[in-house]
């Protein structure tokens, strides 16, 4: 196929290419695959500014969507890639392979730095999700800090930089930038722009953004960092959003509320359901106000179907349409699979390859996904217009990432239709109000540093 760029995809090529270290907050559908690869191509055959080039994505877009882009689009032809996901022998073979783009998992990369063996010297590396590296403390950004020195080009993608807050920041850019922006120190950051929110004493769980914060943050990445919202660029189809409602009956309210508010319930003398602390609380509730809760020893306890019969419902009202349905706990796949096998409704769970085609291709009434697997890039807008949200998740990042799996350009219909199946009176709600809440720190760093193309 022809790549006939956007101007905003030309000006953001031409950001990666001119900035060693950039960072590129895209909305969803704005096409940053194609735009990054168009720029390495660039880089690896005009300036000759690359010659070695690591991808490292979540499983499924390395494996799927990026070989799909370079195959798609006629000047990315030339690109020699090799996709080192699989099993080890199948990694390795890759990465001994000559080629000029390597893509790996980002569950390997601890793996790939510390354990392969294959000598680490790719001069330019490409971050997609920059979000995976937000946590400071976790294997694969301290495997990755170690040869951070040794990139010469970083390239970060990512169309929710701070799902759960400003702090999400620090790490992102301590991979890109080893520190300079930010500092070097998690520590400095936090004593710099943010103060105790909650604390028990001493003890503080948590931390909230000074006043001068967001300002002083978004001013320091400004130079190597753009973003652009797909509704400034594209023609997006209308997003529609509903709250489905079900009402618990009197005896299943009555389990709730107490596990609310005793931190522990007996449903018999052999399924207890006990809980350690506010956390594990939530979970629970959550699983509560979802139909079923895993008990102490892991067995699940069925509550109600009152989301099972919304969903049934919400699926006839398609009236044949497909529908993507997003589920969060393990025995909500085994409830619904249940339920839609007595309907004798075709569905899949797209976790593979060819489940993701069969979506695409309008084979299945329903499609199964879970945001933490298929959240991140995967294109599934050919299958559908419908998402239907069984259970929400408390982080802004799956959630905005999986409502654009639909939401993006490509979309074939008029309209995009976000149902959520919330429970009254139950955690639900407070789940919903609160991705709301964290969409507005998301939204102020989104306008802070959205690029003025014509301007610049």
């Amino acid at each position: 196929m022809q790549y006939n760029p956007h101007k905003y995809q030309d000006y953001s090529k031409e950001f990666i290419e001119t900035h060693p270290v950039s960072s590129l907050f895209l909305d969803c559908g704005l096409g940053k695959t194609v735009i990054t690869l168009s720029a390495l191509n660039d880089l690896l055959f005009d300036s000759f500014d690359a010659h070695k080039v690591l991808i490292i994505a979540p499983l499924r877009v390395g494996r799927d969507v990026w070989p799909n882009e370079i195959k798609k689009w006629c000047h990315l032809r030339n690109l020699e890639y090799r996709v080192a996901i699989g099993t080890e022998a199948e990694r390795l073979s890759a990465l001994r392979a000559r080629a000029d783009i390597y893509i790996i998992n980002r569950e390997n990369v601890q793996w790939l730095i510390e354990k392969s063996g294959i000598k680490f010297d790719f001069d330019t590396l490409v971050l997609d999700e920059l979000s995976s590296f937000k946590n400071g403390r976790s294997k694969r950004f301290q495997s990755l800090l170690k040869v951070r020195p040794y990139v010469k080009r970083v390239v970060g993608l990512t169309g929710t930089p701070a799902g759960n807050g400003l702090m999400d920041l620090w790490a992102e850019f301590r991979i890109l930038d080893k520190g300079e922006r930010l500092g070097r120190f998690i520590t400095h950051y936090r004593d710099q722009y943010f103060a105790p929110d909650k604390r028990n004493g001493q003890v503080i769980f948590s931390y909230k953004p000074l006043p001068f914060a967001e300002e002083a943050i978004y001013d320091k990445i400004s130079d190597i960092t753009i973003s652009m919202k797909a509704v400034d660029h594209l023609d997006m189809p209308k997003l529609i959003m509903n709250d489905y409602k079900v009402y618990l009956d009197e005896s299943e309210r009555k389990e709730y509320d107490k596990l609310k508010q005793e931190l522990v319930i007996n449903f018999d003398e052999e399924d207890e359901i006990s809980v350690a602390n506010m956390a594990v609380l939530s979970g629970k509730l959550l699983q509560m106000a979802s139909g079923a809760v895993y008990t102490d020893d892991l067995k699940i306890k069925k509550i109600h179907d009152k989301k099972l019969d919304a969903l049934e419902d919400l699926i006839e009202q398609a009236n044949g349409k497909p529908v993507l349905v997003a589920y969060w706990f393990k025995h909500d796949l085994e409830r619904i699979e249940e339920r839609l096998k007595e309907l004798n409704i075709n569905y899949e769970v797209l976790a593979s390859t060819k489940s993701i085609e069969d979506w695409n291709d309008g084979k299945l009434q329903v499609g199964l996904i879970h945001p933490a697997s298929a959240g991140h890039g995967l294109n599934l807008q050919d299958g559908g217009n419908i998402l239907i949200w069984f259970s929400l998740t408390w982080s802004l990042e799956l959630y905005q990432q999986t409502v654009a799996r639909l939401y993006r350009q490509g979309q074939k219909e008029g309209t995009v239709v976000i149902e959520h199946i919330v429970a009254d009176k139950t955690i639900d709600e407070d789940v919903s109000r609160a991705l709301r809440n964290k969409g507005t720190t998301q939204q102020a760093l989104i306008d802070a540093v959205k690029a003025n193309i014509s301007r610049r």
